[in-house]
């Protein structure tokens, strides 16, 4: 999906014209991945724009990058700031918002010497269903790739981190050849992990079940926010291992992520899941989910933060 391009971007502590937004050819994130980025969403609401969820996606851009080294010379509260800031000055009523920290020009060696210059991007633009407007209501077809996730102790998967995505990169580019929507791949013990951007969720006989952090996924916060919902909702909710065959005789799938948010999948590997179309516990999950922004649901765990930033601004350059 084309990117719609806006006005501003975020970058080392000032907004700049989008398309001088630019890095240098020998960052050492370009030649070795060292990046740790985001996806947050930022819906048009009853009560104006309001940021879903923006202190855990900060904090968990903040954990990728001490995973990795990474000392980003901005604090969580300027990073928030920024994010909004850069929703505003775009004049955007909903956004999806990208928010990247990523080792710069300095060192080109492998291993970067410490002090190696980090900057930090943020750009937002309106981005729609990641999957397709019509898969929230239709589903979508998925096929089990042939590519599996990283394993335990190779590469950090509760990371959310550039490099990561090259094997996401693959398990969808194989989906695609292959005529289906997207690929959920593997753990190396044969059981499910994740899609290619999204974490999976399972419906049998009214139990939700979805795979731990253990399978090598990312901790998506779509997927926290739909476990506690499903709580809230009275639904049994279970984090285990899945074997692969479970999706053929499953009640119900569905995606989540920010981008894909809640979408079903109608089949796996050709195979229909239940009546091959959005099953009633997934409808009131996303109704459940989509009344956040709506109103219809209350947002008693304070997730929705409205774009007002401090006067004085909080997003200096520490450069």
């Amino acid at each position: 999906m084309a990117i719609k391009t806006t006005e501003w971007i975020w970058h080392n502590g000032k907004l700049v014209p989008w398309h001088n937004a630019t890095v240098h050819v020998l960052s050492h994130a370009l030649h070795y991945g060292s990046s740790v980025f985001e996806g947050v969403r930022a819906y048009a609401t009853p009560s104006g724009t309001m940021v879903f969820r923006l202190q855990a996606h900060t904090r968990r851009l903040l954990d990728s990058a001490k995973i990795h080294r990474i000392e980003i010379p901005w604090t969580a509260v300027e990073i928030n700031a920024a994010c909004k800031e850069v929703v505003l000055r775009n004049g955007l009523k909903s956004a999806y918002i990208r928010p990247l920290a990523y080792r710069g020009f300095g060192e080109v060696g492998v291993v970067p010497k410490p002090g190696h210059p980090v900057e930090l991007a943020i750009a937002a633009w309106e981005w729609g269903a990641y999957l397709g407007p019509e898969a929230l209501e239709k589903g979508v077809d998925v096929c089990v790739s042939s590519w599996q996730r990283i394993a335990p102790n190779t590469i950090p998967a509760l990371a959310k981190a550039g490099g990561n995505y090259l094997s996401s990169t693959l398990v969808g580019w194989e989906a695609r050849d292959r005529g289906f929507a997207e690929g959920i791949a593997l753990g190396t013990d044969g059981t499910v992990s994740e899609g290619a951007g999204e974490n999976l969720f399972l419906v049998r006989d009214g139990v939700l079940i979805t795979p731990p952090a253990a399978a090598s996924i990312l901790l998506g916060i779509t997927r926290d926010s739909v476990i506690i919902l499903a709580r809230e909702l009275g639904i049994e909710v279970r984090e285990q291992v899945l074997p692969r065959e479970l999706m053929y005789i499953a009640d119900e799938i569905f995606l989540t992520g920010t981008a894909a948010e809640i979408t079903p999948v109608r089949s796996v590997d050709r195979l229909t899941v239940g009546a091959g179309s959005r099953g009633p516990i997934t409808k009131l999950l996303q109704d459940a989910f989509f009344g956040l922004f709506s109103g219809k649901t209350v947002d008693k765990w304070s997730w929705l933060e409205p774009l007002d930033i401090p006067a004085q601004g909080q997003t200096a350059s520490r450069q």
